[in-house]
């Protein structure tokens, strides 16, 4: 995954947020979601922009819905004022 010079910092707070209600690890998450935990790490803090398809992966290994992530992204992302 290349990096980016927009970070999607909401994006990553929201996995973060949902991973942690769900009381999963990264490594956890990182299984469910075939994606190395590592770029879980670096997906949820920022350093890296997940491709759509990794979002719907992740979503899928959160359990929730790709709209109940999206929403909560957007809404981190106005708290950033971005």
């Amino acid at each position: 995954m290349p990096r980016r010079d927009d970070p999607q910092i909401g994006l990553g707070k929201a996995i973060r947020t949902l991973r942690k209600e769900g009381r999963l690890s990264q490594e956890a998450l990182g299984e469910r979601a075939e994606i190395h935990p590592t770029w879980i790490s670096h997906i949820e803090s920022g350093r890296i922009n997940p491709t759509w398809g990794n979002v719907r992966r992740i979503a899928r290994g959160l359990k929730v819905p790709l709209p109940r992530l999206a929403q909560l992204a957007e809404d981190y992302e106005k708290d950033f004022g971005s």
